[in-house]
């Protein structure tokens, strides 16, 4: 269905030649946002930045109908797209999705035999490009091409890049992304990448520091946060409505608060506490109460949430009602309330079975 493409400087012949790698669909999807019949929209079957960077004059809207599988530094072709459009232009593109790739391969109807080959493509397509020494046995192999992805990753890492999200739709078994240029990219040279990250999370006084966790999100996801409150809000829970950035392990792992357990490391270097408010980001913090605001800012954070030990629901009303009752008894009483709600807790997680959200 792929094949190159060289630029098409005639913006008569755009559609034309878009048709013979496109479905009408994804033509129309596209006309929806650009004009494909201007002679300043650029589009291009490309992996490589060059192609885009060596293109004379400006351009308002750039179409990428290579899928980001193959490109093998994602990161920086997002950046030169960046930096040959201006804020507010437009660039589309496409993706193949975990699940899209599954449902692509005949072996998905071989329940047994379908469990073995995904786990080891998973291993090699997935693992090895983040082990020292199996990275480059990965990219001889493959020469970053075919790559697994996540719709959650490559949403980051554009707007990781400077654009916002403006739509996606699944069209002919891939996933078509349309982005406006918003800033200049951020550069991230740590993202989040790995089975254990780091969180910036708001400590006592405000203070910034980084929470140890185990992944339960795709990489990258930290940066979806907005787009995923603007499109969906908050849920009863208090976190984000279907959030498409949680892994398919991510329930059973936060159920049983597995996710959570890395931050010891945090109580241990004292930035925590066994019980206390959960920390969070500064763009949760925006929408917490005022007054529980500066309630939370005068302790520090803490592994074990009030909820649990008070045996309230997860609903973001009544997380915040016992934070704030247990702040106000910490403030009355410093010394005794960590280890009542303590061992309120364990009673609640042993005998009453509560768990996580």
């Amino acid at each position: 269905m792929y094949k190159d493409l060289t630029i098409i400087e005639q913006n008569k012949s755009i559609v034309t030649g878009l048709s013979s790698v496109v479905t009408k669909e994804v033509i129309d999807y596209c006309l929806n946002f650009v004009d494909l019949y201007s002679e300043n929209t650029l589009v291009l079957s490309t992996t490589t930045p060059f192609n885009i960077t060596s293109h004379f004059g400006d351009i308002d809207a750039f179409v990428n109908v290579k899928r980001v599988n193959d490109i093998r530094y994602i990161n920086k072709f997002f950046e030169a797209v960046n930096h040959k459009l201006d804020n507010g232009d437009y660039f589309i593109g496409m993706v193949e999705s975990f699940s899209q790739r599954r449902d692509r391969k005949k072996i998905n109807k071989c329940p047994v035999i379908r469990a073995v080959y995904f786990t080891m493509e998973f291993m090699f397509l997935r693992v090895f490009p983040k082990i020292w020494g199996l990275k480059k046995i990965y990219f001889f192999v493959t020469r970053g091409r075919n790559r697994l992805l996540s719709k959650a990753e490559t949403l980051g890492r554009l707007v990781s890049c400077g654009f916002e999200i403006v739509d996606h739709k699944a069209i002919d078994g891939y996933t078509w992304f349309v982005t406006r240029k918003e800033k200049d990219p951020y550069y991230d040279m740590n993202p989040s990448y790995g089975p254990f990250y780091k969180m910036p999370r708001l400590g006592k006084n405000g203070k910034i520091i980084k929470v140890y966790k185990l992944r339960t999100m795709h990489p990258y996801a930290e940066y979806l946060h907005d787009y995923i409150l603007k499109i969906n809000g908050y849920a009863d829970s208090g976190k984000p409505a279907n959030d498409f950035r949680l892994t398919p392990y991510a329930k059973i792992i936060r159920k049983y608060w597995i996710d959570e357990l890395p931050q010891l490391i945090n109580v241990l270097k004292g930035e925590m506490k066994l019980v206390g408010v959960r920390p969070v980001s500064k763009r949760y913090f925006q929408d917490i109460p005022e007054d529980l605001q500066k309630l939370r800012l005068t302790q520090k954070p803490g592994c074990i949430p009030p909820y649990v030990a008070l045996d309230r629901k997860s609903s973001l009303e009544e997380v915040q009602q016992a934070e704030r009752e247990y702040l106000m008894e910490k403030l009355k009483h410093p010394y005794w309330t960590d280890t009542k709600y303590f061992f309120k807790a364990i009673w609640n997680i042993i005998i009453k079975r509560k768990r996580s959200a």
